[in-house]
């Protein structure tokens, strides 16, 4: 995985952080399917993920309008409530418009 390149700012930034419960139970298949499917989405800019203990993934958006259309796109529903039933022993979902961006030239 790499550092996400965004472009100028403003963009949506959606960040989710989670705690997993024990097991795979066919995790890592799905958020790989998951990766794979947002970024065949409209608006999709990009993400970035780190998991040691506390997960934490931000994906990148062109707006707010791009970001709420991947949360209902039907296959990431399904992924959405195995998280809830299966993967997830708590986890937030945080999203954020960025302003500003700076990094490594």
């Amino acid at each position: 995985m790499s550092i996400a390149r965004t472009p100028e700012p403003p963009y949506t930034a959606v960040i989710f952080t989670s705690l997993r419960t024990p097991g795979d139970h066919g995790y890592d298949v799905m958020a790989a399917r998951m990766e794979e499917l947002a970024a065949q989405q409209p608006g999709y800019l990009g993400i970035e993920s780190a998991r040691e203990g506390l997960g934490i993934t931000v994906s990148y958006w062109s707006d707010d309008a791009a970001a709420a259309a991947w949360k209902q796109v039907h296959e990431h529903v399904v992924a959405q409530q195995r998280g809830i039933e299966s993967w997830y022993a708590d986890y937030e979902v945080r999203i954020a418009t960025v302003t500003r961006a700076y990094g490594k030239p």
